[in-house]
């Protein structure tokens, strides 16, 4: 199976935690390597340190002072100081989840080096992706640090949510998954500003809803846990506009749906036109929906019918049977031109990363970013970032983080960036 095939059956961001394909040179440096940030932080280069449980092991002694002397537990929003302490806690002894975190650490150190007059210490942290070791791992941040980054999955965030006292402003790099109730409250000091396909489906039904369209929508999934997580993300936001739907569930055998519910789903459009199409499925899925149902009916989808960067489509990977469905997604893969793509992007993106990878890269930049604001005493900020639209507010009991993506659409069978609805 070659890479962006594989990329296409485990999309990334998608599942509770991380799902990869075998990346190709690697994102960042090993675990033990130094990798220098040049005129950015106060000490000479960021570290990734080794743990074991809550205890850092030989070689990752804490800085001066943090076990006496500290100053008082640093509050939401962060006061400025000489310096401030930051840690990165990450995956990076993870084998599955190590490309993962290698992204995000790339992108996070390469946002660093531009911000030349940011005072922050910067170390990482690395882990496994065992429960007991990231809750560790965390622990032992926390003694060191004034700002905590990560965990970067939803398994980690949980066990942190669940079992840490959140003392230090942390910024989650994933979403916990909701239990029975729908409603997960996060500790007061942690915000959570992972990449969410949920967040991104309630954007397509207010999109959709905002450009005139209303009346029942059908949902279409397959049986992955990420394509039900979007598919009733959507159904709640389309049901709190008082507009109604159905879920049509669509068996699958790898990339390909099975022949007779799509032959059902025809039936069922002949004899009902719904106002919308909301597909949760990826863009092979999604192609097949559309060739068995035509065109009449409007689509949208997440940033999974996105298989490829801007810029970055050979002919053979077009899709003109997608042309008019709609979708949202970063700037960073669908905006080239887009200001803060073009600061922080030195060059094309690198067609031997996968989408999700430099999805998770540029969640990397934009974490620096939100994290840089933080340590400069913001409470209240707004960020043009690279994976969208940023809004933050720490005022309020509970830290507040919103991202809008940027509208999408499919031309001549490729994604181009759309105007805003």
């Amino acid at each position: 199976m070659q890479a962006a095939d594989h990329a296409r059956h485990f999309p990334l961001l998608a599942h509770n935690d991380l799902m990869l394909f075998a990346p190709g040179a690697p994102l960042g440096q090993a675990a033990g390597e130094q990798a220098v940030i040049v005129g950015t932080v106060v000490q000479p280069a960021v570290r990734v340190e080794s743990i074991a449980g809550s205890a850092v092991q030989p070689g990752a002694a804490a800085q001066p002072g943090d076990r006496t002397g500290n100053p008082p537990l640093v509050q939401f929003p962060v006061a400025p100081a000489a310096a401030i302490r930051l840690v990165l806690l990450l995956p990076t002894r993870s084998p599955a989840l190590r490309p993962a975190a290698e992204a995000v650490l790339k992108g996070f150190t390469e946002a660093a080096e531009r911000d030349k007059d940011a005072r922050i210490n910067v170390s990482v942290i690395d882990t496994g992706d065992d429960a007991d070791d990231v809750l560790g791992a965390y622990q032992a941040a926390e003694a060191q640090a004034d700002i905590i980054v990560g965990p970067l999955t939803r398994s980690g965030v949980a066990v942190i949510t669940q079992r840490a006292k959140v003392n230090k402003p942390t910024l989650a790099l994933a979403h916990v998954e909701p239990g029975g109730d729908g409603e997960i409250r996060l500790p007061a000091k942690m915000l959570a500003i992972g990449l969410s396909l949920e967040e991104e489906a309630r954007q397509l039904a207010q999109q959709a809803f905002e450009q005139g369209i209303g009346g029942r929508a059908y949902i279409v999934a397959s049986g992955a846990a990420w394509q039900r997580r979007a598919a009733n993300a959507f159904a709640a936001q389309w049901r709190q506009l008082r507009q109604t739907s159905d879920n049509i569930n669509i068996a699958s055998s790898g990339q390909w749906l099975d022949i007779k519910g799509l032959q059902a789903l025809k039936r069922r459009l002949e004899g009902e036109e719904p106002a919308l199409i909301f597909v949760a499925l990826d863009a092979q899925q999604a192609g097949q929906v559309r060739e068995a149902t035509g065109g009449q009916v409007p689509m949208v989808g997440t940033s999974q019918l996105n298989p490829l960067p801007a810029g970055d489509w050979p002919d053979a990977s077009r899709r003109p049977e997608l042309d008019g469905v709609q979708l949202v997604d970063m700037p960073w893969v669908l905006q080239a031109d887009h200001p803060a793509v073009m600061a922080y992007r030195s060059g094309p993106a690198s067609s031997r990363r996968s989408v999700d990878l430099e999805r998770l890269l540029a969640l990397g930049i934009d974490a620096w970013r939100v994290a840089r604001e933080l340590a400069a005493g913001k409470s209240s900020f707004d960020i043009d970032g690279v994976t969208g639209r940023l809004r933050i507010d720490v005022n309020a009991d509970q830290a507040r983080f919103q991202r809008i993506a940027s509208p999408g659409v499919y031309r001549d069978g490729v994604v181009v960036g759309a105007e805003r609805p």
